[in-house]
């Protein structure tokens, strides 16, 4: 979103999902789980995360456009992603459906992409 080149990360096994998960990210959204306020909403163990990994899970001050933590956002990622032993990283404490889907924009993604551009 700032100063030109953003390289896309896209191998051969990446689904349609995860390339618009690294396009979302090109355009200036973060991981949800790394919001300044994720920890109201989800435990982190970070024993669970392979140590290359852990970059991934640690809190950003960014710009949250005051739209509420979305466990459904395709930014977010599912409990099990980059885990060292199969066990849980991310833990919700509430219950929610769905936590890091990669089949389609979350209605919230769209919001705050849509406050972003402003349109």
């Amino acid at each position: 979103m700032i100063g030109g080149r953003q390289p896309i990360y896209c191998a051969p096994s990446c689904s349609v999902g995860n390339l618009a998960h690294e396009l979302i990210h090109a355009l200036g959204l973060y991981h949800e789980q790394n919001r300044y306020d994720r920890d109201k909403y989800v435990a982190i163990n970070w024993s669970s995360i392979i140590p290359s990994k852990k970059g991934n899970f640690r809190v950003k001050r960014g710009n949250t456009l005051n739209q509420p933590y979305d466990y459904e956002s395709i930014m977010h990622y599912g409990m099990s992603y980059f885990s060292i032993n199969g066990r849980p990283m991310i833990v919700p404490k509430n219950k929610p459906k769905t936590i890091g889907q990669r089949s389609h924009l979350s209605r919230m993604d769209i919001v705050k992409l849509k406050d972003l551009y402003c349109c």
